[in-house]
């Protein structure tokens, strides 16, 4: 499966932002799919996931209520939604498929597949 993910750009304090995963070469089906960021300097971290089962959505304790995570199976993408951005939210977003399990992790090393990632910017 390959993942494409889109959405990102420049964004002003306080402003949202929809990033979009689409998968193709394979169904998504009922995989869990991540979304992780890296910022300059920094190390890569999990900011959400949707499982499975129920999709349920889980979310890293920075998000702290500002972000939304879905998924259209018949679209066979995941969505991202963003607001109440802050500067410290600026980084590239990856999505990521975990094809060996329903189950959410906030483990890099267990989604196996990869999107090329999206640039996220929050500046005035």
């Amino acid at each position: 499966v390959q993942l494409q993910a889109s959405g990102g750009g420049l964004v002003q304090p306080g402003g949202s932002l929809t990033l979009s995963c689409v998968a193709s070469g394979n169904n998504l089906g009922d995989y869990a799919i991540g979304w992780f960021r890296q910022a300059p300097g920094k190390e890569r971290e999990a900011v959400s996931c949707i499982g499975g089962y129920k999709s349920m959505p889980h979310y890293a304790n920075f998000v702290k209520g500002r972000f939304t995570i879905s998924r259209d199976k018949a679209k066979n993408t995941v969505y991202f939604q963003m607001r109440s951005l802050t500067p410290e939210d600026t980084a590239i977003y990856y999505c990521a498929l975990n094809d060996k399990s329903r189950e959410c992790t906030f483990r890099a090393i267990d989604f196996p597949s990869w999107g090329q990632g999206t640039q996220v910017t929050v500046s005035s």
